[in-house]
């Protein structure tokens, strides 16, 4: 049997199946909003004016213990009004961050939403499918997530770093909402 080599024949499939990975992992990464755009959208287009909450002692053991990182500022801004509180979070998915904001209501999750990603894999979690599974969930007695989180084949370290964020909105909610009185 013998074969000729024939320029391009090989080549073309294997520039196929480069520019397939170029455009699979450019899909996966981009801005889905803004976190002013999210903000805006969370209080009907007049968020009240952004407090600050400082993470350290305590709260940023907490943090740390989380999120599995340290914080990357030592105050981090939030938006509320009554019980109703919106946060921007960052945590690591493998190696790059991922944005998302959070919407926490009567110390329950109302909404998650994954607004930049930046991982070449894992984007799969800015789907509805992914993150309906984070509404009205909230803390148990040991302040683990009260609700399971369904993982995605191959997103792993991007559902992690979700399901961290979402705990650590609805912990740092419980910081700056007041408990209201049970009748």
């Amino acid at each position: 049997m013998h074969f000729t080599h024939t320029p391009g024949r090989l080549a073309r499939p294997l520039l196929l199946l480069l520019l397939a990975g170029v455009v699979t992992s450019g899909h996966a990464r981009g801005t889905y909003q803004t976190p002013h755009s999210f903000i805006t959208e969370a209080f009907a287009g007049e968020p009240p004016t952004a407090q600050k909450i400082w993470l350290s002692g305590e709260l940023g053991a907490t943090y740390r213990e989380v999120m599995q990182e340290s914080p990357p500022q030592l105050r981090l801004r939030y938006w509320r009004r009554e019980e109703r509180s919106a946060w921007i979070l960052q945590a690591i998915g493998k190696t790059h961050p991922i944005t998302a904001g959070f919407i926490v209501n009567n110390g329950k999750l109302e909404q998650a939403r994954v607004l930049v990603f930046q991982e070449s894999r894992g984007w799969e979690i800015r789907y509805p499918f992914f993150t309906r599974q984070f509404k009205q969930v909230g803390l148990n007695e040991g302040k683990a997530l009260d609700s399971h989180i369904d993982t995605i084949t191959g997103a792993t370290l991007s559902v992690r770093a979700m399901t961290n964020m979402a705990r650590m909105a609805l912990l740092l909610a419980e910081q700056v909402t007041p408990p209201h009185d049970t009748p």
